[in-house]
């Protein structure tokens, strides 16, 4: 990958700079390099900043000094400093040609690396719980966990995808008795509703689906049976609208995790004894705590109540010690923003366990605000409820809810308006992307009818690219490994959607003002080729995004 390659020219020159007395360090600290401003060359470190205050000498003339010391590479056309200390750096015609040379080479394997070298690595995300439908936060949870998870495939990592299944608790009593009653209401009998049961729209939606399925079976049960019943048909009956809806989206989970079998295997209590064994439980007020405290929390948590019920808490400990037991060294989890709080008792949990600090990330993702037309939308037009991810897949597809769900950090709330997600213009990123790729196909299939032969173009041809709107283009396809790279280590899928973007704007460019079929011979096989590398590496952008690469639009 150039940055390593360019780390190394770097590294280089700072040695020989120490060898020759220029400069004295110790030891090299650990620099960054980036993609400059426009103009300002190709990549830029700023290793000199980094020196300064052991050398006692400014940024600047550090820099002219490594700069001397580089040695010279066919990789770098010029080498300048720039900005008081940067040191830039231009890619060079001879770099230009071997680049895309590899990407055609190697195809949608290129940006394919072995960082994690096969480790398993669990992404845990969406875990709704399994009593209704899945709202615009777990969209958004399953468009990034999805490409998360994509992303570290990319760079070697075995990836497991997990729904953990949050099917305990009173929550699934509630849950049975809002259904029943929905049940005997659609069925014309008297029934007073739950106080505490839930209220929405598709809790008809359910019943409904069970009359039409078994009748009036269940009608003059005893209500403790009619209840039980309905738990695990109701129950079956989101689970499955569940993977049916995330499979629209395009999301596939490896693994269903379900938490009542930490109660049926009695993990929870095996939990709560391996911790009372390490010393770290204790009990008071007639509950069992977990000390907490002891490892940065705020306060000690209850892990068994005075009426002996568990706690959430003691069920994902359970829940995690289980990850561990399977194998995994290393745990992603993406929570909702309500979670934020709950983060500092389970990394505490975690290291009374004994497992190593980074054993489990939380990343903790905020909500998404929707709009029509620049105007706050409330309710859903069909129940006059909460709009559903399955309501908006169905208005403005898959494809356009995964780049924009994952297109902004997790940290900040998203925006998302129907209407420009739906629209077919260069407003629409999604669009404008996707086009970009048909466009491709579309050249490729004139490049046939005119009788070219695609898989004999040259890349000795190559070096016809000269102008500014192809080298802009070429160079910025060789971004593609480093941005994988970078979104699959910052947990940033936005850095890809961003790239994509930029690729698709720039073939457009490139497009409108370079002729390609019929520019000459040898600029027209460059430039198909050219193309062609785009055309990879759009698509594989998009596949990692889980977002369909037309061939025509």
């Amino acid at each position: 990958m150039i940055v390593n390659k360019l780390e190394e020219l770097i590294i280089k020159g700072c040695q020989k700079a120490r060898s020759k007395g220029f400069l004295n360090y110790k030891v090299l600290p650990t620099f960054s390099i980036e993609v400059p401003r426009s103009n300002f060359g190709d990549w830029a470190t700023n290793v000199a900043f980094l020196l300064s205050r052991e050398t006692k000498r400014k940024p600047l003339e550090i820099a002219q000094i490594i700069v001397k010391e580089i040695p010279a590479s066919s990789l770098v056309e010029k080498i300048e400093t720039a900005g008081g200390g940067f040191i830039n750096f231009f890619l060079s015609p001879t770099y230009v040609v071997q680049e895309l040379s590899e990407i055609l080479t190697r195809g949608s394997d290129y940006g394919r690396q072995d960082i994690g070298r096969g480790e398993m690595i669990q992404v845990e995300f969406v875990s709704a719980n399994p009593v209704g439908p899945l709202h615009l936060g777990h969209g958004r949870w399953a468009a990034v966990g999805d490409s998360l998870a994509n992303l570290l495939e990319k760079i070697g990592y075995k990836v497991v995808r997990e729904f953990y299944v949050n099917d305990a608790g009173t929550q699934m009593e509630v849950f049975a008795r809002s259904v029943s009653a929905r049940y005997l209401e659609l069925l014309g009998r008297k029934v007073e509703f739950p106080e505490d049961g839930y209220h929405g729209h598709y809790i008809y939606d359910i019943a409904q689906e069970i009359i039409n399925r078994y009748g009036e079976k269940f009608a003059d049960w005893e209500a403790e049976e009619r209840e039980k019943a309905f738990r695990e048909l109701a129950y079956e009956q989101v689970l499955s609208h569940l993977e049916k809806t995330l499979i629209k989206l395009g999301v596939k989970f490896d693994v269903w995790f379900k938490e009542r079998s930490l109660y049926q295997e009695n993990k929870i209590e095996e939990a709560v004894e391996l911790l009372r064994k390490k010393g770290f439980v204790y009990e008071k007020d007639g509950a069992v705590w977990l000390k907490t405290t002891l490892f940065g929390d705020d306060k000690d948590r209850v892990l068994v109540r005075e009426s002996g019920e568990p706690t959430y808490f003691a069920a994902d400990i359970a829940y995690h010690l289980n990850k561990r037991e399977r194998g995994f060294k290393k745990v992603i989890d993406i929570w909702g923003a309500d979670h934020h709080g709950y983060v500092p008792r389970m990394k505490a949990a975690m290291r009374a366990l004994g497992f190593e600090e980074e054993f489990l990330e939380v990343i903790i993702g905020q909500l998404v605000n929707l709009y029509r037309g620049g105007q706050p939308v409330r309710m859903s037009k069909r129940t006059g409820e909460m709009v559903t991810l399955e309501e908006l897949i169905e208005e403005v597809g898959p494809d356009a809810i995964r780049y924009y769900f994952a297109s902004r950090d997790t940290n900040s709330p998203l925006d998302f308006d129907i209407e420009v997600a739906k629209a077919e213009t260069s407003e629409n990123p999604v669009f404008y992307i996707q086009y970009a790729h048909a466009r491709l196909a579309s050249l490729f299939r004139k490049a046939r009818e005119k009788g070219i032969d695609l898989s004999s173009l040259s890349f000795d041809s190559l070096g016809e690219l000269r102008e500014a709107e192809e080298l802009s283009l070429a160079k910025k396809l060789f971004l593609f490994p480093y941005i994988v790279e970078i979104a699959a280590r910052t947990r940033a899928p936005f850095r890809l959607t961003n790239y994509a973007l930029e690729v698709a704007s720039l073939f457009h460019v490139f497009y409108t003002e370079c002729r390609v079929i019929g520019a000459g011979e040898g600029l027209e096989e460059a430039r198909l080729l050219l193309s062609k590398a785009t055309k990879i590496v759009l698509g594989e952008a998009l596949r990692l995004l889980g977002i369909k690469a037309p061939q025509k639009m």
